[in-house]
């Protein structure tokens, strides 16, 4: 009795025995390796197959010679102690990895003209084929209109509008859903926890609550500034408990919407059955939150990949268009319902038929 023995690898594994093990032609082992993001993901898939089992790895120095780069881009970031920022960057990594490339990241603390010159000069001088900056802030969209660069820049910079060299997110259409979801369920008007005012996002979900109450006819009271953190939705949620009148919330992160949830469990307001909270990002943890967070999904690793994939353009020199805005979703948890849930749990959901909604228990 025979067994078939499957053939060892070859010991330095070419492009051609990839293609071979693949079924596919060297060229296309070759676009891919070289970073072509328009191939049939099946074909895809068996390229990066077969690279794994041959553990072919990559002669990125010849290729910097023969393509006069070096396989390394360049990311300027802040604020990584926040849930997009720091999704983006994972992203970035890792579509930039797949495309063979390198990262070389330098992170600031303040996002100012002097520290993203210095950031931008640092990586130049390590001659990075490209940059990508994270820039959640107001402050590093000014210091890059004045700080000219040698080499392709693409930014990420939440609430902007297109544009060949930024990557968005329709912040303003997500908070114009979450504001939506709750008038729909029939709450007279919807109160806001916000970000700081210095940051993009905050202030783009901002305009998107109160355009959407504008246009319901509804009253836009002050909202209550936190700083991002659980302990500044908490402080805001002391405050909210206090006041009889409010029945719905939409707080600009879902770590501010747990801290009013710990709030008004502390003041014996049950959500949702006297106030309805929506948050925004839907971080990993909020389908836990007790009760589950309805919540603004952001699709941030996709922000990264969009990055990357534009900057490649931008170094190959290809013809492009704006990057169209990524677009937000509104997931359905328990936070939410009807200001009469008190007295009946049937919830009427007016805009479950959106594209924009997915519902989860």
């Amino acid at each position: 009795m025979s067994s078939e023995v499957s053939p060892t690898p070859p010991r330095n594994p070419r492009m051609i025995d990839v293609a071979r093990l693949a079924g596919v032609s060297q060229q296309t082992v070759s676009r891919l390796v070289n970073g072509d993001t328009n191939m049939r993901p099946q074909i895809r898939e068996r390229v990066e197959d077969a690279i794994r089992q041959l553990q072919y790895r990559r002669n990125t120095a010849a290729r910097a010679l023969a393509t006069n780069r070096t396989m390394n881009l360049g990311v300027i970031s802040f604020g990584l102690s926040q849930y997009g920022p720091s999704v983006a960057l994972f992203g970035i990594a890792d579509a930039a990895r797949k495309a063979g490339y390198a990262t070389s990241l330098v992170t600031l603390e303040e996002a100012g003209v002097e520290n993203i010159s210095r950031g931008l000069d640092h990586l130049v001088a390590d001659s990075v084929d490209g940059i990508i900056v994270l820039a959640p802030v107001q402050s590093a969209l000014t210091a890059l209109s004045a700080l000219p660069t040698a080499v392709p820049l693409v930014v990420f910079a939440p609430g902007v509008d297109e544009g060949l060299t930024n990557v968005a997110v329709d912040e303003v259409l997500g908070a114009r859903l979450a504001t939506r979801h709750l008038l729909d369920l029939g709450h007279e008007t919807v109160w806001h926890v916000s970000g700081p005012p210095s940051w993009l996002g905050a202030e783009a979900r901002i305009r998107g609550w109160r355009a959407e109450l504008a246009s319901a006819g509804r009253v836009a009271h002050v909202e209550y500034e936190g700083d991002w953190s659980a302990e500044s939705g908490y402080l805001a949620g002391r405050k909210i408990a206090a006041n009889p009148d409010i029945t719905a919330v939409f707080a600009a992160n879902d770590q501010m919407a747990l801290g009013v949830l710990s709030a008004l469990k502390e003041e014996g307001r049950r959500v949702p059955e006297d106030i309805s909270i929506v948050g925004f990002d839907d971080v990993p943890e909020s389908r836990f939150y007790a009760p589950g967070l309805t919540t603004i999904r952001l699709n941030f690793s996709e922000v990264g990949r969009m990055c990357v994939e534009r900057i490649l353009d931008l170094i190959k020199g290809s013809a492009l268009d704006p990057v169209p805005w990524l677009q937000p979703e509104l997931v359905h948890r328990s936070s939410t319902a009807s200001p009469s849930v008190g007295r009946s749990i049937s919830i009427s959901l007016g805009s479950n038929n959106n594209k924009h909604v997915r519902n989860e228990k």
